[in-house]
């Protein structure tokens, strides 16, 4: 049986967010890594389709949610209210939430600053400094901070080697599936990662969120959090560490999904079929 899809826009205090819907079923939202927009998991949304009613939206200042003051800086608390001000427009029931990296810190803020909006969040490898040791978190700082500057000095050029380093991806040879649409570096993705770089790393590395604050936030309402990492993703990569430290924080272990830091791009099917075993369970 078909599915329906649909594309929609939601103005929130200074913004419009582009979302869009498909499936039927419990909500599910995806919140993205890096700069990726709404059409990121393009592969992943139809093997889900079936199970839930699958959100995926353009975080505020990538591609078509438009902000409307561009001078002004996008913190880590707009993203999380994005996203509260989102799944109230689309459910009003407790939603499910999958995010990765970016779309990780996100959801953990989230379930900070709006307890009880999510019953269960997956957070694969979260981009959070201050899950980590002041040591750590001092050295994932710098990582970001030296990404920020070759950006500045080299442009997209120099960047996206000092991210793959960062993340521990080897886009020459990590593998995937096969029969994956191509995501060119389009201008308007070009963009995106100028925006993710400048704007987005500083909402991370100035965020002053208190770990302990999610998963004390999760216990009261009842929200279960599930830390996870790639398989395939070195065991130095910081956000790697990050997913590890939050299961420490939950008295839990982190669950591994297929391929590395970007795996739910790289191995779609293999990806769905982990959310839909761990978001039935």
């Amino acid at each position: 049986m078909p599915t329906t899809a649909a594309t929609r826009t939601l103005s929130v205090p200074g913004s419009t967010l582009h979302f869009r819907t498909e499936g039927r079923g419990p909500v599910l939202l995806i919140s993205q890594s890096g700069e990726g927009d709404a059409d990121r998991t393009v592969d992943l949304v139809p093997h889900l389709a079936e199970t839930f009613t699958v959100v995926t939206y353009d975080r505020r200042g990538l591609s078509r949610s438009t902000l409307d003051d561009p001078a002004r800086p996008v913190t880590m608390a707009d993203h999380a209210d994005d996203v509260a001000r989102l799944l109230a427009e689309v459910t009003d029931e407790p939603a499910l939430m999958a995010g990765f990296s970016m779309g990780a810190a996100i959801g953990l803020q989230t379930v900070a600053r709006h307890p009880g909006i999510l019953s269960t969040l997956i957070a694969h490898e979260p981009v959070m400094p201050n899950l980590l040791s002041e040591t750590g978190r001092a050295e994932h700082v710098a990582e970001l901070t030296a990404i920020q500057d070759a950006y500045t000095s080299g442009g997209l050029p120099a960047a996206l080697p000092a991210i793959a380093r960062h993340l521990g991806i080897d886009p020459a040879h990590d593998e995937t599936e096969e029969g994956l649409t191509p995501q060119p570096l389009t201008p308007r993705r070009t963009a995106n990662f100028g925006f993710f770089i400048g704007t987005e790393f500083t909402a991370v590395t100035t965020d002053a969120l208190d770990p302990a604050r999610p998963v004390q936030a999760a216990a009261r309402a009842g929200t279960r959090i599930i830390p996870a990492t790639g398989r395939n993703t070195r065991r130095t990569v910081h956000t790697y560490r990050c997913a590890l430290a939050l299961a420490a924080q939950l008295s839990t272990e982190s669950v591994q999904f297929p391929g590395g830091h970007n795996g739910n791009t790289a191995f779609p099917r293999a990806t769905a079929q982990v959310l839909k075993d761990l978001l039935r369970g």
